[in-house]
């Protein structure tokens, strides 16, 4: 959920323009808007003020590195170039990279974005980045890259998941195998144990170990990926959780 006294709410007409950019005195019953949070209040009159006042989420730089590959190209002159997006940590040229859950290890020789050399690249940044002896088949689409000597990514044998059914036809049962999509790996897991059944807006256990669960429940689950895959915990890293 989330706490409303940290959210603008702000009465607008976009067609008629009432309360976009200046006060409407269309609603005198509107007094404006106020947000309260650990940074400090904010408050205003407007739409463009309450955009305004909107806080730029921290870039988690300080996290070990984690980049999910989308792609892997090999380049006439250059060599293996994986391309991803950094979601945590810092890449840089020098550093001594692992892939997961291949394990494999190597030096990144230069990082590129748009065309350009970087120095170092942050999260948020779409790169490629060259790597030393690795070749383009050993590397895929799904496999995570991390930082050899800090807190390296690794492939996870099994998983525990909150798991919400939108929309199944029939009941889901332990044994039950559906493909998931983490980060950017796309891989099949089993429903090894449904554990519990889950309250979806408090998370508060509703059923222990549940022969099955069907649309609308939420659960807590053990999963098996039928093929190495590499996933972390959702407070440490949210991206690959």
């Amino acid at each position: 959920g989330y706490d409303p006294a940290a959210v603008a709410f702000v009465p607008i007409s976009g067609w008629h323009g009432d309360n976009m950019l200046e006060p409407s005195t269309k609603m005198p019953w509107f007094k404006g808007w106020l947000v309260e949070r650990k940074e400090g209040k904010a408050e205003g009159k407007c739409l463009i003020e309450a955009l305004d006042a909107i806080l730029p989420p921290a870039r988690p730089t300080d996290k070990p590195l984690r980049l999910p590959l989308q792609d892997v190209y090999k380049i006439g002159g250059i060599g293996t170039v994986p391309v991803g997006r950094v979601e945590t940590g810092i890449l840089k040229p020098g550093t001594i990279v692992v892939f997961a859950p291949a394990n494999i290890t190597t030096e990144v020789k230069s990082v590129e974005m748009h065309h350009e050399a970087l120095q170092e690249a942050v999260p948020g940044d779409n790169v490629g980045f060259n790597v030393k002896n690795v070749s383009v088949k050993e590397l895929r689409r799904g496999y995570v890259a991390g930082d050899s000597k800090n807190n390296p990514p690794k492939g996870a044998a099994d998983f525990t998941a909150q798991v919400i059914v939108l929309n199944h036809p029939g009941q889901i049962s332990n044994g039950y195998t559906p493909v998931l999509d983490c980060h950017t790996a796309h891989i099949a897991c089993k429903f090894a144990e449904i554990k519990e059944k889950v309250d979806r807006r408090t998370g508060k256990s509703t059923e222990e170990n549940p022969k099955s669960i069907k649309s609308g429940d939420a659960a807590i689950v053990n999963l098996v990926p039928s093929k190495p895959l590499c996933v972390e915990s959702f407070q440490e890293f949210p991206p690959l959780g």
